[in-house]
């Protein structure tokens, strides 16, 4: 069982959008997505690319994904890697595609001169907790995440 990682291609977009499905199936929250394939073409292979991602292949199948992008930190005038979603099957949970995806995106990260490699997680899920601590990741605790969308956001635009 040999576990590779790849950048994705336009035609693993489908398999893309199956993985967040079932991601936000995970996360208790399957009708959050909205996103469709094609917007997730555009968003990964348009023109102006908003991400990355990455997949993750065990034997050539795939089982995983990261999707990521570049942040920017004025405090250290470098950029960082923003971790938007990072997703394996059930069944390949435990096989080392989790780990992998986590290093490759470290790499890429230090490969850039990026100052950081970021992401959320959901507090109640203590598998991924374990595994970020386990590779030196530390909980940004003092922060809070502040988010402004539909009504809120399109009546702050319209002041």
């Amino acid at each position: 069982m040999t576990v590779t990682i790849r950048f994705a291609r336009a035609d693993d977009v489908p398999t893309i959008m199956r993985f967040v499905r079932e991601l936000a199936a995970f996360e208790k929250a399957p009708e959050a997505v909205v996103s469709t394939e094609a917007l997730m073409h555009e968003g990964l292979f348009g023109a102006h690319p908003a991400a990355e991602a990455l997949i993750a292949a065990i034997d050539g199948t795939p089982v995983g994904m990261a999707v990521f992008f570049h942040s920017y930190s004025t405090w250290t005038g470098r950029r960082g890697i923003w971790l938007d979603d990072l997703y394996v099957t059930p069944a390949a949970r435990g096989g080392g595609a989790g780990s992998a995806l986590l290093r490759h995106l470290a790499g890429l990260a230090v490969e850039r001169g990026c100052a950081r490699f970021e992401w959320w997680v959901l507090d109640w899920n203590t598998p991924a907790v374990e595994l970020y601590r386990r590779i030196g990741a530390e909980a940004m605790d003092e922060w809070t995440v502040q988010r402004l969308s539909g009504d809120a956001l399109r009546a702050l635009a319209e002041r």
